[in-house]
């Protein structure tokens, strides 16, 4: 049932308070397309800005896809705002460019750029809010659609009304009450031809499957916000608990990849243990592309995969089970290029940052481990040396151990993770191997009583 002009505004108010989401005194930018929802959202707000004490600035975004109609709306934009005393700004970007370079489709590109503009010309003017006209049928249109792409519950709680600066003073609002709103005030607005094309999967949604649900469920905008409402305060409550959770599982984080203990994460409970993924996720590139069925083939590897299996993901980023811990990263497996190292002095492999330090010497005392401190008879070896990745056929005498051994079985008795094998280095002395660095030395090059001149190699991370 429709409201009255003045039932819409005491709604956009009732939406306000409930999320906070004007303070008194705000400047506020309103994203102006010139459509029905942006156009009411001006009106209401220009109404309420006395109760608020409310600055308005308005920004028309000309996205380069539709020549005379933007010139159409970028002017239609400018009246209309000159008519109600809000200040008019306009922006122009390149969509189609954009989407070509980033290789997004073009609607996502032109979100981008809308969004971009928006940051920037309230950062320009000053606007404590930036205010989008989304409805209660852009709620449900963008619940189904999850719905239907296969997403969790944080999926299906839909828009939030409030995201950082920007608010959605409408969404509590149908589509329906916003048109006859406008109708019964006589305030005209433009349509935008795009909204009517049968190409675009969201306004097929909006033409063909609402309508269709709406013959099972007339109140079906309204049930489903409903819905959205209970899922939102409901992920609201679960990512306190993730947080937490997530909080003693970081091993270690940078910008390009984040560790978590394996033991906490192989017993928990999939609710949670999604959640958990999906926020790890995000730590390191965020999450586009990433669907519900990329979090279970992570799930899957964390509690059937073995140390060193692999999982590759949307957006370059991969997930690698080691022996105790999981990795989600963007960064590429490092295969450590050959080199040739002629002691003394240093060499820095810059691929994970390890630098090897040797020195020769007369007198060593028998106080090194094999691992980051090797000590070798010189005049046993051939210089220079060799540093290099391991290769097929890799053998070598490891110290106390009293025979031959294949590298392969080495890494797979030291736990030495798959995808870490290719950065090892290995040095190498008349093709023979005499040290994998950081951990054992070969007992045929090692120093020993009678030792005269000896080579000391050290390893550590710059």
């Amino acid at each position: 049932m429709y409201n009255s002009p003045m039932d819409i505004k005491e709604k956009a108010l009732k939406t306000i308070k409930k999320y906070s989401l004007l303070q008194h005194g705000d400047s506020i930018l309103i994203a102006l397309s010139g459509g029905p929802d942006s156009v009411s959202l001006s009106v209401i707000l220009d109404e309420l800005k006395d109760n608020f004490n409310l600055s308005l600035h308005a920004l028309y975004v000309n996205h380069g896809l539709r020549p005379e109609e933007s010139r159409e709306e970028e002017a239609f934009c400018r009246r209309f705002c000159d008519e109600l005393g809000i200040k008019f700004h306009f922006e122009t970007v390149k969509a189609k460019e954009y989407s070509e370079t980033n290789r997004l489709n073009l609607q996502e590109a032109a979100r981008e750029l809308r969004y971009d503009a928006f940051e920037k010309t309230a950062l320009k003017t000053g606007a404590d809010r930036i205010a989008l006209g989304h409805n209660a049928d852009d709620q449900a249109e963008t619940v189904v659609m999850r719905l239907i792409r296969g997403a969790g519950r944080k999926g299906l709680s839909g828009i939030p009304p409030v995201r950082g600066i920007i608010i959605r003073p409408l969404i509590d609002i149908e589509r329906s009450e916003i048109e006859a709103f406008l109708s019964e005030k006589h305030i005209s607005y433009m349509t935008d031809s795009s909204n009517l094309r049968k190409d675009y999967s969201r306004n097929r949604l909006r033409q063909e499957v609402i309508p269709l649900l709406q013959e099972y469920n007339p109140s079906l905008i309204a049930t489903i916000n409903r819905t959205a409402d209970i899922m939102r305060e409901e992920d609201e409550y679960l990512e306190i608990i993730v947080t937490k959770t997530l909080m003693r599982l970081i091993s270690r984080k940078t910008d390009d990849d984040i560790e978590l203990f394996l033991f906490p994460l192989e017993n928990m409970e999939k609710p949670i243990l999604r959640r958990v993924i999906r926020r790890a996720v995000n730590e390191t590139r965020g999450l586009r592309g990433i669907d519900l069925i990329h979090i279970e083939d992570i799930i899957k590897l964390i509690k059937t995969g073995r140390a060193g299996d692999s999982v590759a993901l949307p957006g370059k980023i991969r997930a690698v089970r080691k022996y105790s811990t999981l990795i989600l990263t963007v960064l590429a497996p490092l295969k450590l290029k050959p080199r040739v190292f002629d002691p003394p002095g240093e060499l820095v492999l810059y691929e994970d940052g390890i630098v090897l330090k040797a020195e020769i010497a007369e007198t060593w005392s028998n106080d090194y481990n094999g691992k980051d401190t090797s000590v070798f008879d010189l005049d046993r070896l051939v210089l220079p040396l060799e540093v290099r990745m391991r290769q097929k056929g890799d053998y070598f005498y490891p110290a106390g151990f009293g025979k031959k051994k294949k590298l392969q079985d080495f890494f797979v008795d030291e736990k030495v993770p798959r995808d870490e094998r290719d950065s090892v280095p290995i040095v190498v002395s008349g093709g023979n191997i005499i040290w994998i660095a950081g951990y054992r030395m070969d007992e045929r090059y090692r120093a020993k009583e009678g030792t005269k001149r000896f080579l000391i190699i050290k390893s550590f991370k710059r």
